[in-house]
């Protein structure tokens, strides 16, 4: 017996695809303009996960992608001795324009190496495959309606793979369509029954999942009389919220899992924002007597525990919390990056030992080449230190620790300077269209320690210089404001914590990194 606590990936890991293979279990998770792409963990008893890799990582660039654009709901399976991934690069998201690419890569192993993509056209996105016992493959998505005055979500289409050719087959046939909001399907084949496993609601509060079956491949396809398997809409107070768009694994006793998101929200004002993003939840499931699936334990709420029987624990290693960049390459298991590696030469290991070297990028409003690494933060209850040293020469240098969800919502602590202050720290934070520089504070020369503290919606922060002395910065900053929750625009991504380094002149100044530490208190 197996006791398996939700989230099993807290954190930014979202719409999760989940694949057995003899007794190993994975999990590929959304990352939308982060690098490295597609995140992939293992685990051999559904409770204890570790990272293994990434499936898109050395080469792979988005640069110019919109925030929350990127790299959507990958979909993973097992067919053919090989692993497959389909993927969606969404590079344009302005109302009802969306430039999407869909794409598929192999590997023999999880960790690679991972083929070259084929592409499988730009009629939707959230692609995921279907292999059928006829040993035939198939793609299921959603079909994007561009047109003004026409819904934009336009229905679930099959479309048959042709491996031999690598390619489409260039015919989609409609399975399933509905007036709201429909999307992240998944077809399997249980006990003669081909079950469609369906996203709809939206990503937001009214979230959820819902079936439609048909004894035919091509269908037609009967709505489940439920409104919804799962979905936490109608549970305002629930823990997990947001419950949704999941996948199905068997396990070797013929039962089922459910993979899906949901989100852990904190309150600010009486409102609710999930600052951690969408996380990965597990459910257990069984086809009732009338063959429709239902949540073990009734209801169609997620819960927060569940067992399974039959499966031994496997504990992993616990990742590592604390950086001192004492190894020859940065470990990008750890560390994220946006759109793209860092610039060739801008982190260097070398230079100084122990120490992160790393030269300063573009601004934070840049779709392209910024400077900065990062972590998820994985609880509502954390802290974060890191040692840097800088001498930024003008304004336009800054360096320090930064909460990042997207170019318009980040909260930065950095070490600048000025004429009338000469070298000093201070708070700068975005909101939307809007930027505010708090007041400096004075520090010694060398090295500063510098620290936030996160306490569900808010956020406070501390200096220490070179003199010992704590210099606590005035006030604490709204962290509900870095989330999807916040602002008028779709945003889909989740809280990061690291160290960013800015040269609006030359891209040559440097500051150095001593350590990040990132400690977080589980939840009670």
């Amino acid at each position: 017996m197996v006791r398996i606590v939700n989230p099993v990936l807290p954190g930014f890991h979202p719409d999760p695809s989940i694949v057995r293979v003899d007794d190993v279990f994975y999990i590929a998770t959304s990352t939308f303009e982060f690098h490295p792409a597609v995140r992939i963990h293992a685990s051999r008893d559904l409770a204890h996960w570790e990272l293994v890799g990434h499936a898109l990582d050395d080469g792979f660039d988005l640069r110019g992608v919109p925030d929350s654009g990127g790299v959507w709901a990958p979909s993973l399976s097992h067919a053919d001795g090989v692993f497959w991934l389909a993927y969606s690069i969404v590079r344009t998201m302005d109302g009802d324009d969306k430039d999407i690419e869909n794409y598929l890569v192999t590997a023999p192993d999880i960790t690679g190496p991972w083929s070259e993509p084929v592409y499988l056209g730009s009629r939707g996105f959230d692609f995921s495959f279907f292999h059928d016992h006829d040993g035939t493959h198939w793609i299921v998505g959603v079909q994007w309606d561009h047109r003004p005055g026409h819904p934009s979500f336009a229905g679930l289409v099959l479309e048959q793979y042709l491996p031999d050719e690598r390619r489409a087959s260039g015919t989609a046939h409609l399975l399933h369509q509905e007036s709201g909001l429909v999307e992240g399907p998944n077809l399997y084949r249980i006990d003669g029954w081909y079950y469609l496993l369906i996203a709809a609601g939206g990503t937001g509060w009214n979230h959820g999942i819902t079936v439609a079956r048909s004894r035919a491949r091509l269908g037609p396809y009967e709505r489940d009389p439920r409104e919804a398997v799962l979905t936490t809409r109608d549970a305002p107070g629930h823990p997990l919220q947001k419950a949704g768009h999941g996948e199905l694994v068997r396990l070797t006793d013929g039962g089922w899992v459910l993979a899906h998101l949901a989100a852990r929200p904190v309150l600010h004002l009486g409102e609710r924002y999930c600052t951690l993003g969408r996380e990965t939840c597990l459910q257990v499931v069984d086809v009732d007597d009338d063959g429709w699936l239902r949540l073990r334990g009734g209801g169609r709420h997620a819960a927060e525990t569940i067992e399974i029987a039959g499966i031994a624990e496997h504990p992993v290693a616990a990742a590592p919390t604390r950086d001192d960049f004492d190894a020859e390459v940065l470990d990008h298991d750890v560390w994220s990056t946006l759109r793209a590696p860092l610039a060739e030469g801008s982190a260097d290991l070398g230079a100084r030992p122990g120490w992160l070297r790393l030269r300063g990028g573009a601004s934070p409003g840049s779709v392209f080449d910024q400077s900065m690494i990062l972590r998820r933060v994985t609880e509502h209850r954390a802290t974060v230190m890191c040692r840097v040293d800088a001498e930024p020469p003008t304004p336009r240098q800054a360096a320090g620790l930064v909460l990042w969800y997207d170019r318009r919502g980040w909260i930065w602590l950095q070490i600048t300077a000025d004429a009338d202050h000469g070298r000093h720290v201070r708070v700068v934070w975005r909101d939307g269209d809007r930027t505010v520089a708090d007041a400096p504070i004075e520090v010694p020369a060398g090295a500063v320690d510098l620290e936030a503290s996160l306490d569900g919606a808010y956020v406070g922060f501390a200096v220490t210089g070179t003199d010992g002395v704590r210099r606590v910065v005035p006030g604490r900053y709204d962290l509900w404001r870095l989330s999807d929750d916040h602002g008028p625009r779709l945003r889909f991504t989740g809280l990061f914590v690291g160290v960013r380094v800015d040269d609006l002149d030359a891209r040559r100044w440097t500051a150095d990194i001593d350590v990040v530490d990132l400690v977080t208190v589980p939840a009670p």
